[in-house]
């Protein structure tokens, strides 16, 4: 029998309970990729990140993530969860970097009040969605986006309307691997998001990094200013702050260790 480290992490979260949880498993070696989808399954949330040392010499670290069903090019959360897992560890690093598949170089820094998640800031365009998409998240978007890969924006005009939603995950899941992201001025925030991703399993997360990589775009342009505070409303819910760095979106939040045990195959 194989025993595994394994750390569930609420992430964005500063007590036990909110956030988003994530499993983070540090592996000396990569286990073949159904064995992970597989674990991923078990662990039944809504990413398990797999770590294993980096031989490269480019980062610290390789870094992939699962959901119950797929592997996905981008988690923020989970990437979170890693760095402290890995920082809390080690006190004396200050930053640890990972090497991804599909997202490049990502990188967990310390901060006064938690850590700072690097990640990509991603431009989205002005387009119009399928009436299947728009009817199954629901309410009256006054503007909708799009980025290449399965991203959706859909800009509404207040935190109510936010808070109202209640999309058709029936009919959602059908569209395929899609992170749908709804989002509008807050009230206590200056913005406010909910993300949905039937498609890969995942009906809402409660807070969702690689959706800020397109809101920290969106909303530094729109609000005139590189740095703003966000609230994912989900169940849970979730605090950032968000800062545009150039072609980087840094996400500011705290963690949560809430399991620490082992995972025996």
């Amino acid at each position: 029998m194989t025993s595994l480290p394994f750390h569930q992490v609420d992430a964005f979260a500063d007590r036990p309970f909110v956030g988003n949880p994530a499993a983070v498993m540090p592996l000396d070696a990569w286990l073949p990729d159904d064995v992970l989808q597989r674990i991923a399954e078990e662990n039944n949330l809504a990413e398990t990140a797999f770590l294993v040392p980096d031989a490269s010499g480019e980062a610290d670290y390789e870094l992939r993530w699962f959901t119950p069903t797929v592997e996905v090019a981008l988690c923020g959360h989970a990437t979170l969860a890693s760095g402290h897992v890995l920082l809390s560890a080690d006190p004396t690093l200050d930053k640890v970097r990972f090497r991804t598949r599909k997202s490049g170089l990502l990188e967990v820094s310390r901060a006064d009040t938690g850590y700072r998640l690097a990640l990509p800031a991603w431009k989205t365009e002005p387009k119009s969605l399928p009436l299947p998409l728009l009817g199954g998240v629901g309410g009256a978007p006054v503007e909708t986006l799009w980025r290449d890969g399965g991203y959706a924006l859909l800009v509404y005009g207040s935190e109510k309307e936010i808070r109202a939603l209640d999309p058709d995950f029936r009919a959602l899941k059908p569209l395929g691997d899609l992170l749908l992201i709804a989002t509008a001025p807050g009230d206590e925030t200056d913005i406010v998001s909910r993300v949905f991703a039937p498609g890969a399993g995942i009906d809402e997360d409660p807070v969702t990094g690689s959706a800020h990589c397109l809101l920290t775009a969106y909303w530094a342009a729109r609000l005139g200013r590189d740095s703003f505070t966000a609230f994912q409303a989900s169940a849970r819910g979730g605090h950032l702050r968000c800062t545009l760095k150039g072609d980087w979106a840094i996400l500011e939040g705290r963690c949560v260790t809430v399991i620490e045990g082992r995972f025996r195959l």
